[in-house]
């Protein structure tokens, strides 16, 4: 049977999805408003880390780009500045990861599927057009909120009830930050750094334009003291906007502020500063058309999470290979094919999002266990770090108050033993 499948976007979910159907001989098209080169030439879309699970799915379609090992991390370190006294410990990856600014990464898929004959459609989608794409394809999937095509897909507050952004975002490439490098004493690794009441960073060795570089993403808390960082403009005063993070950075998150050349530190470049917020969503994964025809979410779409766990883009790679597979299998894309898709990666996508709602609240006296009881146990902290790439296993011992401390119990038994 010949299979018609069309895409609406091109992230990593629609690429990736785009190019694991490409791979198994199905004929796939992608429907993006954006071409590579706007992609290339705009503004930091995210900063986006990959775990080595998702690096792992980038072989398989074979657009693994860079695998430089001297684009990888290997750890992550955990700070938090707190009254009495910082904490800081560390977790290792068994392998490690990697972040690819997005204007390398997606232009650099788009190109690898339409040179291997993929078809890729430059236009916007009007309210008047979704029933004639529908009509087009056996089946067509949106994996962008953007448009028409994404309304259809309705909230459930059931998974996330939120409706306002937990953090407001700062985001920026920056020089000048002293990250370790293979061959170095300390090696790369990431930075999860936290003040309580006022937000969390996670500091990123990041690849971009210019080679190397550092991202800073700064989670802030409504009315906390980094809160107008949300609002502050870089372009109208370079040099304040430079002053503030350094002042902000000196107070709240000193671990990294200590690794700053102050002569070297600024935004590594005029696009390289987003700023704004996220709403936690989880939304309906399918909606029906007349003559049994389905529109299936993936992506941002289905799920929509603060990027504070770096969990989005590795759990939309994962729902586009569980898709891809289910659409190799099956001959019929009806209600029952969406609610099997549903079934089959439902567990880590939901587990992704209740994880990271959980670290956005205040901790819980269990959480405040865990995080000590992490700073003392390095095989606690190293299998909490290699989870990142099994958010439904995070989920496995957090689910509960009782369930942090069995983990936590199991743990301290065998360092006894």
């Amino acid at each position: 049977m010949n299979k018609s499948i069309g895409i609406i976007g091109a992230g990593i979910a629609g690429l990736h999805l785009a190019l694991y159907l490409q791979k198994h001989g199905i004929e796939a098209t992608v429907i993006t408003d954006r071409d590579p080169e706007d992609v290339a030439s705009g503004r930091l879309m995210n900063t986006v880390a990959h775990h080595s699970v998702t690096i792992a799915r980038e072989n398989a379609l074979g657009v693994n780009h860079w695998d430089d090992p001297d684009l990888i991390y290997h750890h992550h370190d955990h700070f938090f500045n707190m009254p009495d006294g910082p904490l800081l410990f560390r977790g290792a990856f068994k392998k490690p990861s990697r972040a690819v600014d997005y204007r390398l990464y997606l232009p650099a898929l788009m190109r690898d599927f339409t040179d291997r004959g993929g078809r890729i459609e430059y236009r916007t989608i009007q309210e008047n057009d979704v029933a004639g794409i529908v009509s087009r394809f056996d089946l067509l999937v949106v994996s962008t909120g953007k448009g028409p095509l994404g309304r259809l897909f309705q909230h459930r507050p059931e998974h996330t009830p939120y409706s306002q952004p937990q953090r407001l975002l700062c985001v920026g490439l920056w020089d000048g930050v002293d990250h370790g490098a293979p061959g170095q004493a300390d090696p790369r690794g990431v930075t999860l750094s936290v003040s309580p009441g006022h937000g969390e960073m996670i500091v990123i060795p990041t690849l971009t334009h210019d080679g190397m570089k550092t991202a800073l993403l700064m989670e802030n808390v409504p009315g906390g003291d980094m809160a107008d960082l949300v609002s502050l403009n870089h372009d109208a005063d370079p040099a304040a906007f430079r002053q503030t993070i350094l002042d902000k950075l000196e107070k709240h998150h000193t671990h990294t502020y200590n690794r700053i050349d102050t002569h070297r530190f600024g935004v590594a470049g005029q696009q390289d500063v987003l700023q704004g917020a996220v709403v936690p969503t989880v939304r309906q994964s399918s909606a029906s058309f007349d003559d049994d025809k389905c529109v299936i979410a993936l992506g941002d779409v289905h799920s929509v999470v603060d990027p504070m766990m770096g969990q989005g883009a590795n759990i939309a790679s994962y729902a586009a290979f569980v898709l891809g597979q289910a659409i190799v299998e099956s001959t019929v894309f009806d209600a029952r094919f969406c609610e099997v898709v549903d079934q089959r990666r439902e567990d880590r996508v939901l587990a992704a999002s209740r994880w990271t709602n959980l670290m956005l609240q205040p901790p819980s006296e269990a959480m405040g266990r865990l995080i000590f009881s992490m700073s003392q146990n390095r095989e606690l902290c190293d299998e909490f770090t290699e989870n990142f790439n099994h958010p439904e296993r995070t989920w496995d011992n957090l689910a509960s108050e009782k369930r942090i401390h069995a983990w936590i119990d199991s743990h301290m038994a065998q360092q006894a033993a």
